[in-house]
């Protein structure tokens, strides 16, 4: 009896620690329990140019066929954090933009999935903003064979801003994402 109830209290210690350890997020993110419902859009023209005196951020999600294959089913949404505030997120080959006043800026994506090993995956970047630019950065879920014999991966989520002409062309090959927070 005795041995079960010291089971018992680790197995929930553990569970607790996992849970903890699974919210913890760069300052760069939101808030763990913001979750969007996201819908895409094909076919939708580029954005437009920012609103004078303010830069824009053009948030792209690629998911490569290869990375696909090692991950079906996995119905993921790529959350994406400005300043400490989720502002959006994208679900497949996605994008959206936001706008944003000049000056320093801290990016973080999150994969929001059901499967845990994904939603431990963050992405961070910074960038200083200038008036009438835009921007683009692209997360990018990399899985890759570390060990065939023993079939184990490496997984990461990159954050990183593209060139002008990579992300334009992103854009025209990837859905317009709109994210709306779950109630």
């Amino acid at each position: 009896m005795k041995s079960r109830l010291v089971a018992l209290l680790v197995s929930v210690s553990l569970v607790s620690a996992v849970q903890a350890w699974a919210t913890v997020l760069p300052d760069a993110c939101g808030d763990d329990k913001v979750k969007f419902d996201v819908s895409t859009q094909k076919a939708q023209p580029a954005p437009a140019p920012p609103v004078a005196g303010k830069a824009q951020i053009v948030f792209i999600e690629t998911m490569d066929e290869e990375n696909l294959a090692f991950c079906k089913d996995c119905d993921v949404v790529a959350r994406l954090g400005l300043d400490g505030a989720w502002v959006g997120a994208n679900k497949g080959n996605s994008y959206f933009a936001y706008t944003v006043e000049p000056g320093e800026h801290h990016l973080c994506t999150n994969w929001d999935s059901p499967r845990a090993f994904l939603s431990q995956k963050v992405g961070v970047a910074d960038f200083t903003a200038e008036p009438g630019k835009t921007y683009y950065f692209q997360a990018r879920f990399l899985i890759k064979m570390v060990d065939i014999d023993t079939a184990q991966l490496e997984q990461r989520l990159d954050l990183t801003q593209l060139s002008d002409d990579e992300g334009k062309y992103q854009v025209k090959i990837s859905a317009l994402s709109t994210g709306t927070p779950k109630k």
